[in-house]
């Protein structure tokens, strides 16, 4: 029985470990001890509840409806190149650990930026409810329950990992070239995601 548990905490472990805006998010935030608890809560609460939703079966309507995907594709894409040109302006400005602890957001301006983040990325839906549910159909009664406490669990760990883990990095920090480099990466993630999100809207459309 323990097969399921394992197919389901590899499954949405390398799904969510794969590099994107809401870990680029979490991992910027955890280094700057802004709200990071909270922030990784909220990342944990939304995969649960998506994760939930897409092996109950969720997951078949969100794809079959397409006008929904094209406006959720657009919206997120525009939010990542906002978001974006938001850690191209840090990396050009620069800064230390000890400048951006002056300007911490309000936990609610971390709350729902956490938010927009997650909800608002298409890869999101298309990890945790569409792919992660499509898995989960192999399994029935208690194995698709333990393949859903393996996805679960995997996310948990995942997000707790990589707030603490920004904390850890933040001696690193001090230095102003660190920064930089964060924000540069943190920039290029949103943006790269913006543009193959803004590639498939228009494949769609055209298609």
């Amino acid at each position: 029985m323990i097969t399921p548990f394992i197919h389901g905490f590899g499954a949405s472990g390398g799904l969510i470990v794969a590099i994107g805006a809401q870990n680029a998010f979490v991992l910027s935030q955890g280094v700057r001890g802004n709200h990071h608890l909270a922030i990784a809560l909220i990342c944990i609460l939304c995969d649960g509840i998506f994760i939930t939703a897409g092996i109950a079966g969720f997951g078949a309507s969100v794809s079959a409806n397409a006008t929904l995907a094209q406006w959720v594709t657009w919206g997120g894409a525009g939010f990542l190149i906002f978001y974006g040109f938001g850690s191209f302006r840090s990396a050009i400005r620069g800064g230390s650990l000890e400048a951006n602890d002056k300007a911490v957001k309000s936990l609610g301006a971390a709350i729902i930026t956490t938010l927009a983040v997650t909800l608002l990325n298409p890869h999101f839906y298309l990890d945790t409810v569409i792919l992660l549910g499509g898995i989960s159909s192999r399994f029935h009664g208690q194995s698709r329950l333990l393949f859903w406490a393996g996805a679960i669990l995997a996310s948990t760990l995942w997000f707790i990992c990589l707030s603490l883990g920004g904390r850890m990095l933040a001696p690193v920090f001090k230095k102003q070239i660190s920064w930089r480099i964060l924000d540069t990466m943190v920039c290029a993630t949103m943006w790269v995601l913006a543009i193959s999100l803004l590639m498939n809207g228009i494949a769609v459309e055209q298609g």
